[in-house]
């Protein structure tokens, strides 16, 4: 892990920020590569850990990365420094933007603005998946991946349980079974 300058950290977030097109979500590739390929600040593996746990705590993840992040790589003042700088530009993007689509929302492109980003995030969750896939393999190997994204997508969008209740157990089953993950992961290398 690299330390970070308060202004590479705040201008790193600020453009997660500005380009965080579709929620939170969608900024996790950004923060991906802002945080891992651009500034290198985590590795890939620390990377995977963070969206995991963060995906379990309460609150929207567009906080709490930066949040995190930051402060593990700033102190305090990087917390706060990376959660300001990606929540302005989406107060005052949200107040303007809203602005002019209550007064314009009848003209064609205004809707259409919205609807021709989709397809972009779209392509960025995709290659998300892809290196999330990609890691998940090489360390747990194919046939253990394979059955825990089969069991998560069949409890997660068939039963409607929710991903954070997922991801928790995952958790607390290497919490209190080490050994055995780490002799599994032994043996897929």
């Amino acid at each position: 892990m690299k330390p970070a300058s308060q202004g590479s950290l705040f201008m790193a977030f600020i453009r997660i920020g500005l380009l965080g097109f579709g929620g939170g979500p969608a900024m996790i590739p950004l923060v991906h590569q802002e945080v891992v390929k651009r500034y290198g600040w985590l590795e890939e593996e620390e990377f995977a850990d963070v969206l995991a746990i963060a995906n379990v705590l309460p609150g929207p993840i567009a906080t709490k990365l930066p949040g995190y992040i930051g402060y593990r790589v700033g102190g305090v003042l990087g917390c706060i420094s990376a959660v300001l700088a990606v929540i302005l530009p989406m107060i005052a993007g949200m107040i303007l933007l809203l602005s002019i689509f209550s007064r314009y929302r009848d003209i064609g492109w205004i809707q259409g603005m919205g609807q021709a980003v989709v397809p972009v995030v779209m392509v960025m969750m995709g290659q998300l998946t892809w290196d999330f896939w990609d890691k998940s393999h090489k360390t747990l190997g194919l046939f253990v991946s394979l059955i825990i994204m089969i069991v998560a997508g069949v409890l997660i969008y068939w039963l409607g349980i929710h991903p954070g209740w997922i991801i928790g157990s995952l958790l607390m089953m290497a919490w209190l079974l080490p050994e055995q993950t780490y002799k599994n992961n032994e043996a897929t290398e």
